[in-house]
């Protein structure tokens, strides 16, 4: 069974990959039954200037969810305040 500081890195090296950013940082840690649900604070480029192609240093603080299991497999992750459409 995997410990707090274990699930943390993996997934905060799984989110940095993902994303490719160098930074983030865990801001919240909690274990529902056999799940981790981390949080993890972000800034990313903002994406409405980017898709303009404008050059900025603006960025977006986003918070993002992951959840990992006690094998320290990353199940998902979401970033707060985004829906998911499936079709």
């Amino acid at each position: 069974m995997a410990n707090i500081d274990e699930v943390r890195e993996a997934a905060a090296e799984f989110l940095k990959r993902a994303l490719n950013v160098k930074e983030v940082r865990v801001i919240g840690a909690a274990k529902v039954n056999s799940q981790w649900d981390i949080e993890i604070e972000v800034y990313e480029e903002n994406s409405f200037l980017k898709s303009l192609g404008l050059p900025t240093k603006v960025q977006d603080r986003n918070i993002y969810t992951v959840k990992v299991n006690d094998s320290l497999e990353v199940e998902s992750y979401e970033r707060q305040g985004h829906t998911l459409v499936t079709r």
